[in-house]
């Protein structure tokens, strides 16, 4: 081995020596600077005698902490641990509401809240941009994309519920309006427990409501056809509306009679174990006063009399002629001509005292005859008039009589076209009000 060779060795291993003593050097430098900026003598009043050993411990970490943060040494990247969710304060939670979209979402508790139920935390959701406006006008040229028509607002309804509330079931049906109708009744409303039979709840408060003057409606729902039907003893219900007028033919509906019916409902949600939800006492009074005086006001009924010449009619030529034109002898002593669904249209009755029988028919005569057509009741008031004045002239031609007016004048065209008139004219009125004529509502007001 040469000269150069071993300067070279020894100019090496100085080196080396050089930066060894140099690092215990800065090493010392550094110590002291911690040991001045954090003195050993200075105690900690939270600590007793019995943890300065840990003090000892605490020191030296944060003196090798301070040293690294001016000489860093090369150290692995320690492994993450992550730790599991908390359970977010109310605090918190509050204020992620104020002018943002949440949507509640079950997480999963942590440790500290193992024996607690899974709590209800929302989950911030990121507002989605409002959609632009629908237009109606269209660009010259199509779009590429065609247009996507929104669901309608029953689909996102549904789409958006939960799953147990998707399941299908029947919309009810409104009570019929020829047995129970808010528009001209006071309603009683019950939702029962468990169905019960419809003989029972007819016949609870059958003596007490015997005393009320207006008709009293009875409507039941039917669970096997999910339809709302006129109560029979034979039903079983589950869901009541009963009904009391508010008017008819004989005037308003009056106070006693409310309270008669009110304390009777009262009575059967007891019997029944059920809520009787009706509406307030005193508007539903000023409500029949002023249907009646509306009903007043269109109540009409219109007659052509047909009147004997010299000779009475004889009975039996009424009773062919009035039966080959589709009538037929009620219970009251008239003849009546009815619709496909058994609504009158029009009758015929004796001007003389004296009603008609099938008995005394064969017997019977009579001076004058009269059709009376009741406008509020039939639908198409107008061509119904126009049938029954039809009717009135072939009979008076076959019996040898006169068509006349109240007053015994012959009737002209001229005198009939005021009756076209006030039937199209109140019929309107009827109408304008919810209260079409012939329909099932107006039917029991004028009953």
């Amino acid at each position: 081995m040469n000269d150069l060779q071993l300067g070279l060795i020894g100019l090496g291993g100085c080196a080396v020596v050089g930066v060894v003593a140099y690092n215990k050097w800065q090493e010392h430098r550094h110590r002291r600077l911690v040991e001045q900026a954090m003195p050993r003598d200075h105690a900690d009043v939270l600590l007793d005698g019995a943890a300065t050993e840990r003090l000892e411990s605490f020191r030296e970490e944060e003196a090798y902490e301070a040293y690294a943060a001016v000489e860093p040494p090369f150290v692995a990247e320690p492994e993450i641990d992550i730790a599991p969710p908390s359970r977010a304060p109310a605090a918190a939670i509050g204020r992620m509401r104020h002018g943002e979209r949440m949507e509640p979402v079950l997480a999963a508790a942590d440790d500290d809240w193992a024996d607690e139920a899974p709590v209800l935390v929302e989950e911030f959701v990121a507002p989605q941009a409002p959609a632009e406006p629908a237009c109606d006008w269209q660009p010259a040229s199509p779009p590429v994309t065609p247009p996507v028509t929104p669901p309608a607002p029953a689909a996102v309804a549904e789409a958006a519920a939960e799953p147990w509330s998707r399941v299908t079931v029947p919309t009810p049906e409104a009570t019929p309006e020829s047995v129970v109708s808010p528009a001209i009744d006071y309603v009683a409303a019950f939702e029962l427990v468990e169905p019960v039979s419809g003989a029972q709840i007819l016949d609870s408060q059958r003596e007490v409501l015997a005393r009320v003057s207006k008709p009293i409606g009875w409507a039941g729902y039917n669970d096997r056809t999910c339809q709302w039907e006129r109560m029979v003893e034979e039903g079983n219900y589950r869901r009541l509306r009963i009904g009391l007028l508010l008017a008819d033919r004989r005037g308003p509906l009056g106070e006693a009679d409310l309270l008669t019916f009110h304390g009777a409902m009262l009575n059967l949600a007891d019997e029944l174990m059920a809520v009787a939800d009706m509406p307030p006492r005193e508007p539903a009074l000023d409500a029949a006063i002023a249907l009646d005086q509306f009903c007043a006001n269109v109540d009409i009924q219109i007659g052509i009399n047909v009147i004997s010449k010299g000779q009475p009619f004889p009975g039996t030529k009424i009773r062919a002629l009035a039966e080959a034109a589709g009538m037929v002898l009620d219970s009251s002593g008239r003849f009546v001509r009815c619709d496909d669904d058994g609504h009158v249209l029009y009758l015929l009755a004796n001007q003389e005292s004296a009603g008609f029988s099938a008995e005394a028919m064969k017997t019977m005569s009579t001076y004058g005859l009269v059709f009376i057509l009741d406008v509020p009741c039939v639908s198409h008031g107008d061509r119904v008039f126009a049938q029954m004045l039809d009717l009135a002239r072939r009979m008076a031609d076959t019996l040898n009589g006169v068509l006349v007016d109240d007053n015994r004048r012959p009737l002209t065209e001229s005198m009939l076209d005021p009756f076209r008139r006030q039937i199209g004219q109140y019929q309107s009125q009827l109408a304008a009000k919810g209260l079409p004529a012939g329909s099932p509502l107006t039917l029991r007001l004028f009953a």
